[in-house]
Formats: C-alpha cells, sequence, structure tokens
C-alpha cells in the first residue's frame, strides 16, 4: 500500500506507504528501474515475516523516498496517518506541506492482501488514476521494520516506488546512514532514494547515498 499519495484539495493527483510519496529533484523525476523479472540476480521485494498491524497504526513521517509523479506539489513535513477499519482495511490519511506553503492532503484505504505476514498491501485512493478500486493486486510492501517499530522500508514489488518511514521527524546522519545500508540490502538503488524535508531531519532533498 502506498501509504503516501496525495492529491491537492482541487482533486489534482500527488503525494508517500503504505501505505503510501516522495519528493523531487528540481528538474523533473528519477525511478528507480529495477532489472527486468527473470534476469539473473533479480527478485522481488519481499515482506518481512510478520508484521504486527496495532503497532504499525498511527502517524509515520517520510524521511526519504523514491520519486514518483503524483507529488510534486509536497515540499515537506509528509505524514502518514494509518487507522483500523477492520481486520483487512486500513485507513489511509496522508498529508505533506506544499511548496507554497499550504497543506494537501488525501484519504484512501489500505486492504491486506497476505494474511500470513500482514505485510502485504494494496493500496488505493479514491478519484486517483488506477488506484480507485480498493481491491487488487499488491503494491505496497513492508520489507523492513524496525524491532521497535521506529522506522520502516516499504515499496512495491517491482521497486519502482519506494518510501522511508519514521516515527519521528528527526533524523540524525548516523540514522541516516543506518537506513541507507538497510536500503541498499532490500534491492534499492540509493541515489534514487531522495531525503524529504521533516522538522529536526533533512533540510534539504538530496540522494540517500550522498548522506
Amino acid at each position: 500500500m502506498r501509504f503516501m499519495k496525495l492529491r491537492s484539495m482541487a482533486g489534482r493527483a500527488l503525494v508517500a506507504g503504505a501505505c503510501a510519496t516522495g519528493l523531487i529533484l528540481a528538474g523533473g523525476t528519477a525511478q528507480a528501474a529495477p532489472a527486468p523479472s527473470g534476469s539473473a540476480g533479480w527478485e522481488p521485494l519481499t515482506p518481512i515475516p510478520s508484521l504486527d498491524v496495532e503497532r504499525y497504526l498511527g502517524t509515520w513521517n517520510q524521511i526519504a523516498a523514491v520519486p514518483q509523479p503524483f507529488n510534486l506539489e509536497c515540499a515537506r513535513d509528509t505524514q502518514a496517518n494509518y487507522s483500523l477499519i477492520d481486520p483487512a482495511n486500513i485507513r489511509v490519511e496522508n498529508t505533506c506541506t506544499t511548496w507554497s506553503g499550504e497543506q494537501n492532503g488525501i484519504v484512501g484505504n489500505a486492504r491486506v492482501n497476505d494474511t500470513v505476514t500482514n505485510a502485504q498491501l494494496h493500496v488505493s485512493f479514491p478519484g486517483v488514476p488506477t488506484q480507485g478500486n480498493p481491491e487488487g493486486p499488491t503494491n505496497y510492501i513492508v520489507a523492513y521494520i524496525a524491532d521497535d517499530y521506529s522506522w520502516a522500508l516499504v515499496g512495491d514489488p517491482f521497486r519502482t516506488s519506494g518510501f522511508v518511514l519514521s516515527r519521528s521527524p528527526e533524523v540524525s546522519t548516523e540514522k541516516f546512514r543506518e537506513i541507507r545500508a538497510v536500503v541498499e540490502s532490500k534491492g534499492y538503488n540509493s541515489t534514487f532514494v531522495l531525503t524529504s524535508p521533516t522538522p529536526g531531519g533533512a533540510t534539504d532533498i538530496r540522494p540517500l547515498s550522498s548522506v
């Protein structure tokens, strides 16, 4: 579930993880290009063995992400809030501050597709192209979560999206380096994962590989 998807109040799609948001560098967006399915050394992103959904609920701060075209207006302070609807569905509310200083947000649904691990979900947002159906294939995988549930890495099976979520918006250089190591161990190119400005965290947008 792509928790960090946002759209403008006028109805324009943006955003992010699932459960679902990345930010862009000036001049365009970057995409993490995975190797084609079946090529040597490539495997789909895998979920953690077990996700405690109750512990996962609440507010998360996006501190880094693979840029996505639907979140061009998000400049900083991107957050996702998850609340339980029923055992199979989670309410997703994503917010951010735009480049003009306004608040932006969208509400969607995250449906659990994998009842064995609870770590594979489908996130949908009404009115967003290709995201309106609440039932669909997995597009949000919890690939890593800290033992204390302080931060997580989520993405889609092909790694074209990726979001680093943290309970705290404050992130030290040492923590970013720890995160980079995990991101790379999960098959991402850290050059394509950009920091997201948050209070007490990153102050600019730069490749995680340079932190």
